[in-house]
């Protein structure tokens, strides 16, 4: 996370290290994505080279609907609903339909990134995109 600071100048909220999909995936202020992302992505690009993996940046928001409409971005979310049952949180997000692989994203990279921050902060075990 120093590392992150010391590239973009921005603190970062969380970092969240995803050895299977080899990336680390850094959580934000949503009013800092812009610096932190840098122009045409160079702090990012920056970041990759040094780090040797994937770097992605999520705009992190306290509630529950803006933290999902920001993890499916650029899909665009048309409802969420929790759903309680067995000892386990099930999440489902309803996106635009022709949103629907956006937002499950290539070999489902984006779901994953989603149950990662999700459980992580919401205590939900799945995610299922509608």
């Amino acid at each position: 996370m120093s590392l992150f600071q010391q590239e973009t100048g921005i603190t970062a909220r969380d970092c969240i290290i995803d050895e299977e999909s080899n990336r680390i995936i850094f959580l934000v202020d949503q009013d800092k994505m812009g610096v932190a992302i840098g122009r045409n992505g160079a702090n990012v690009k920056r970041l990759e080279k040094r780090v040797g993996k994937s770097i992605e940046l999520v705009g992190y928001s306290e509630n529950l609907e803006e933290l999902v409409k920001n993890l499916m971005a650029p899909a665009r979310v048309k409802s969420i609903r929790v759903v309680q049952g067995n000892d386990r949180k099930t999440i489902y997000i309803t996106v635009e339909p022709e949103d629907k692989g956006l937002a499950i994203g290539k070999a489902g990279r984006n779901v994953s990134r989603a149950r990662l921050i999700l459980k992580r902060y919401a205590d939900i075990d799945s995610v299922v995109i509608v």
